[in-house]
Parts: structure tokens; sequence; C-alpha cells
């Protein structure tokens, strides 16, 4: 039985969550979680929540047994961008990118 968690609209790149899902695409939930733990990046803390959510999801909702979930699938799309300008030298603008990203974890329960 799959379980999923979604987060929506996060500022950050998704480019950036992609690099921290590679380390817990796969693993159990708790060896995922401590790899999460000790990661110094922002997605990570990010990520490590999110499953935190998910595994609350299996064990409310579904009624799974959270010690057998896996990490099945977690995805990093693109968001809506919002776009801002700096004041550039001789009465110009730069634009600035300030990227966000929707963030979906499914954890799956393996023994059946």
């Amino acid at each position: 039985m799959e379980v999923t968690a979604v987060l929506r609209y996060v500022r950050i790149s998704p480019q950036k969550v992609r690099k921290i899902i590679g380390a817990v695409k796969g693993c159990p939930v708790e060896q995922g979680l401590g790899r999460l733990r000790f990661m110094p990046q922002k997605s990570a803390g990010i990520l490590e929540k999110l499953i935190r959510s998910a595994v609350a999801n299996a064990n409310q909702n579904k009624g799974l047994d959270v010690d057998i979930l896996t990490i099945r699938n977690i995805t990093a799309d693109q968001g809506p961008v919002l776009k801002r300008f700096r004041a550039r030298a001789r009465g110009r603008g730069a634009r600035i990118l300030k990227k966000t990203a929707h963030i979906t974890v499914t954890l799956a329960d393996d023994s059946v």
C-alpha cells in the first residue's frame, strides 16, 4: 500500500532539492531520516519534515506499521517563479528569478 505527502509552493529551487533526493530514495524510512538529519542543506530539513508528515499519514489514515515503510519515490517539480528586478548601473535593471518547488513523497509498505 502506498501513502503520499505533497508540499507545494516551497521557496527553494527544485534543482537544489533533487540533489538531496538521491541520497534517500529507496531507503527504509528510519535510515532516510537519519541521513537527512545530518545534512547541512536547507532542502534536507524540508524533506525530513515532509517524510515525517507522510509517515504520520500512513499511521493515522491507513493504519500501516511505520517500521516497515520504505521511501518509494520523491519528486521535485517546478512551481511558479517569482520575478523581481534589481537596479543596476546606467539605469538598467537585472531580473531575479525566485523559484518555487512542488515536492511529492511516496512511501510504500513492501511487506505484501
